[in-house]
């Protein structure tokens, strides 16, 4: 299967009537996997839908083939990238890495100010997520929302968050954060700029070695000269004698 076989697009009202399939599989998928997601319902799924917060993988035949949704926290300054899952028919191709790049960039363009965030327990999530730029974070690092950790109450792993006070659990967690993202930017080329004066004032360096070097010869050239007539001024005079 090629990833060309798929489109991932922003849901809408179109796909409502794959909400019950994606929360049955995502509950399926946690079941399997031995770790907790927090649930989310059919009606939960088709409010991301019409607010235009989700985006859906379909395959050329209308298939559905995975989803994923943005959920705001802090008043928007942090935003999820939550219930990342692809048909298990259609795992391994590829096509987690198209949805959740599709989603991080509706993220951006709905929320540009703000930090964007995952937890997971998926070794393949950890690693798209640092293709994006997620770096690791503790969890004091995260949206201190109270609703957003009371959606971890129905994840079978929520008593040991509790038990170690939120500061961390099962799952890891990654952080996007825009404002270092453009202070990494700035660096970058501030470095580049430093390294292109520099390139430039090595070879003004070695330009005026050269022209030093050719002024020495040219020195030399001329004492030379002054030399050789000098010589023959003599020998003419010598002559004639």
């Amino acid at each position: 299967m090629k990833e060309s076989e798929f489109v991932v697009i922003p849901a809408t009202e179109h796909h409502i009537k794959y909400a019950e399939q994606i929360c049955d599989e995502m509950a399926e998928s946690a079941k399997a996997r031995g770790t907790g997601i927090a649930k989310r319902t059919p009606d939960y799924i088709t409010q991301k839908m019409l607010e235009g917060k989700a985006v859906i993988a379909l395959q050329q035949d209308g298939t559905w083939a995975g989803f994923c949704y943005i959920e705001t926290w802090s008043h928007g300054t942090f935003v999820a990238n939550s219930g990342l899952i692809v048909n298990p028919q259609f795992r391994n191709k590829g096509l987690a890495k198209m949805i959740k790049r599709t989603v991080f960039e509706l993220s951006r363009e709905k929320y540009p100010e703000a930090k964007i965030f995952g937890l997971t327990t998926g070794l393949a999530v950890m690693k798209i997520n640092s293709e994006l730029g997620y770096e690791p974070v503790t969890y004091s690092e995260l949206s201190q929302d109270e609703d957003f950790w009371k959606g971890c109450q129905s994840c079978v792993n929520y008593d040991i968050l509790m038990s170690k006070d939120r500061k961390n659990c099962m799952c890891t967690a990654m952080l996007w954060d825009p404002e270092e993202k453009a202070k990494e930017i700035e660096q970058k080329m501030k470095e580049a700029e430093e390294q292109k004066n520099k390139t430039a004032e090595e070879h003004l360096n070695k330009v005026s070695r050269k022209q030093t070097l050719l002024e020495r010869i040219e020195e030399k050239l001329r004492n030379s000269l002054k030399m050789v007539v000098g010589i023959s001024a003599l020998f003419v005079k010598l002559l004639q004698n």
